[in-house]
């Protein structure tokens, strides 16, 4: 496969890796994007990337709170301005209220909204405003209570991104520090359990590898039993411990995990949502040029 200077660009970017590592691990791994940053990442020359990299789409997360039920709803915008249109932001706070009501995407694109049903209104509000919009995506939650934050707020309870958090017992603001924290950090996962077991083994296949190669460049090799039994759970660890909220050094208090200052606050964390504007896809990218003569050709 031919390897542009694009798909340099991109690995670069999502890595930190310099330009030649970036296009001798492309070469390596004939294009393949996901195995070039594992390729990266086992010559100790890149982090792991980000699940959620690149954000392209506008719009706005709603997020909404009733009792021991929260919602966060997505709506999508072709560009940022629209997004901050007074329409639009009425549009998409009516929307998350409507989502209490529903328990999926379907289920709220056909509930009432003022005795017309969400996509009716969706389309009609495209039509008024001009572009194009898209009701994405839904996350319920529940539990004793739940707590909301939002992040980069365009006006109460929208922002780009939403964060909520369900709690067992009484809270007693904890909740809505998590939140904060869980906008900062962005968690895979509430505890190991919840971590995608594929996931975990691709990083378990990285880590081995990586170590493997250090231990044979090393002056003082160690044997295979060490790396296996100690090298490798130890880097595993870590790797929960970062990725998986329960698991995190809370960002209030770093001496303690999320899991220990919820415990601390009377609180057990039973769940989350964090969702972002846009996460998971890309704009299709035209260079200025292009633009100008695809505008100029009407």
């Amino acid at each position: 496969m031919a390897i542009t200077a694009q798909m340099v660009k991109e690995l670069r970017e999502s890595t930190g890796a310099g330009m030649m590592d970036a296009k001798k691990a492309l070469t390596e791994t004939d294009g393949d994007m996901e195995a070039a940053v594992d390729w990266l990442r086992t010559k100790g020359l890149a982090k792991a990337a980000k699940k959620a990299g690149r954000t392209a789409a506008e719009g706005l997360v709603g997020v909404c709170v009733d009792g021991g039920t929260g919602v966060a709803v997505e709506v999508n915008s072709e560009t940022d301005f629209v997004a901050k249109n007074a329409d639009f932001q009425s549009m998409v706070t009516g929307f998350t209220k409507a989502a209490l009501t529903v328990d999926d995407i379907e289920a709220l694109k056909a509930a009432d909204m003022g005795g017309k049903t969400v996509e009716t209104t969706l389309q009609e509000t495209i039509a008024v405003i001009g572009e194009n919009m898209t009701l994405r995506r839904m996350a319920k939650i529940s539990g004793d209570s739940v707590a909301a934050y939002v992040h980069n707020a365009a006006a109460d309870g929208l922002g780009k991104i939403g964060v909520l958090v369900a709690v067992k017992g009484a809270d007693n603001g904890i909740a809505k520090q998590v939140a904060m924290h869980i906008a900062a950090t962005n968690p895979m996962a509430l505890s190991e359990a919840d971590l995608d077991p594929t996931v975990v083994e691709r990083e378990r296949t990285v880590q081995t590898q990586k170590a493997l190669e250090e231990n044979a460049a090393s002056a003082k090799p160690k044997p295979d039993a060490v790396i296996e039994n100690n090298i490798i759970p130890g880097r595993m660890k870590k790797f929960l411990e970062e990725n998986t909220l329960l698991g995190q050094k809370f960002v209030i208090n770093p001496d303690l995990t999320v899991a220990e200052a919820a415990k601390q606050a009377g609180v057990e964390i039973v769940g989350f949502v964090r969702m972002a504007v846009g996460e998971g896809i890309e704009k299709e990218k035209e260079d200025f040029a292009a633009e100008v003569a695809k505008t100029l050709a009407g």
